[in-house]
């Protein structure tokens, strides 16, 4: 008897931790996964020329994960740490108006542009970790220097694509309820916004070579060499890199790409530029279509025509075998070679696009 009534205490734990967990996949994890487009979302999806075949396609030939790399890889993980060695120093951005062309790089891909009086938030996230978990996956190196709370009023936020590490549930739920501006995304990421309570009125989808116009200045989706996807699918989603231009000043934000001749391109249709913000870290030789080299940021830099260089997707999470000071040393030795103006900022620092400050290697010191 006692032996039955044991059995049924664990059958009836095991039930319990099984509706548990189930109920923690459905408020946590599912949400998060986001929403497949649907509606007159999926048919302006199956009318653009990006799309064939059931997904998005890459401008030109892309393979997401090269066979063969093994070695390769092993010599990047045997790099270098692959963490810092200490705290990263962190900056709290001064308030005042928007300037005629600053710059904040929040960590990661989070980056505020303030261009002829306005705010442009680029890729904000500020969770923990860039998961659909809040126990798993990549965790920040450092936290964000200022709360959401603690931005200034916004004109626009714009989402590069759909990957975890740009676009954050909890963010963009919280800056949904601070903010008024509007969200300007690729094609198919509306989805996302609209499961997680961001009004339709507030979400602009933009084809590549699409543009919008917020408060005065106008934004552009552009090409990008990457992939999308929150769960199985692979590509339901556009991706795409950003043009914001004023009357006067001009800014690209490359999100997640890897180098291809289109940057050349961007750079004839929309440039010069007088900021380039690009991704720089997160490559291997194990995938190395999907993001760019430091050698190849320069290079896609100087295809852009663009003036001051300012490096982001580095340093805040780990997701590339390469060790966490690489991407920026290497940056470094390629802008010198290239007489190529570099600003690299503390998480939070304010870097003015015309007088930036010199480049004072703080990372060393904890690499």
């Amino acid at each position: 008897m006692k032996d039955s009534r044991s059995g049924h205490a664990l059958r009836l734990l095991g039930v319990l931790f099984a509706l548990a967990g189930a109920g923690w996949l459905a408020r946590d994890i599912v949400p998060a996964l986001g929403a497949r487009p649907a509606g007159e979302r999926a048919r302006r999806i199956r009318r653009s020329e990006r799309f064939g075949g059931g997904r998005f396609r890459n401008p030109v030939p892309t393979s997401g994960r090269r066979r063969g790399t093994a070695r390769a890889v092993l010599g990047e993980l045997r790099s270098g740490p692959r963490r810092p060695r200490g705290p990263v120093p962190l900056v709290t951005p001064s308030p005042g108006p928007a300037s005629d062309l600053d710059v904040v790089w929040y960590g990661h891909a989070s980056v505020l542009i303030e261009i002829e009086g306005r705010r442009v938030l680029f890729d904000p996230v500020w969770s923990e970790r860039c998961s659909p978990s809040p126990i798993a996956g990549p965790r920040r190196l450092h936290p964000a220097p200022v709360p959401l709370a603690g931005l200034p009023e916004l004109d626009a936020i714009v989402i590069s694509h759909d990957h975890y590490d740009h676009l954050d549930m909890a963010t963009v739920r919280e800056l949904t309820r601070l903010q008024r501006a509007p969200f300007a995304v690729p094609l198919g990421v509306g989805a996302h916004l609209e499961r997680w309570g961001v009004p339709a009125s507030r979400i602009i989808e933009l084809d590549w070579d699409e543009e919008t116009k917020l408060s005065g200045l106008r934004l552009t989706a552009t090409a990008a060499r990457h992939f999308s996807g929150r769960f199985i699918a692979r590509n339901p989603t556009l991706w795409a890199s950003w043009v914001v231009a004023g009357e006067r000043r001009r800014v690209f934000y490359t999100g997640d790409s890897g180098y291809f001749d289109g940057y050349a391109a961007i750079g004839r249709a929309y440039g010069p530029f007088d900021l380039s913000v690009i991704q720089i870290g997160a490559y291997s030789a194990a995938w190395p279509d999907v993001h760019m080299t430091p050698e190849e940021a320069v290079r896609a830099h100087l295809d852009l025509r663009a003036g001051l260089l300012l490096p982001v997707h580095w340093g805040t999470f780990r997701l590339a075998p390469h060790s966490w000071s690489d991407p920026v040393e290497r940056l470094c030795r390629e802008a010198r070679a290239h007489g190529v103006r570099l600003a690299v900022p503390r998480p939070g620092e304010r870097v003015s696009a015309d007088d930036p400050p010199p480049v004072d290697g703080w990372w060393r010191e904890i690499a």
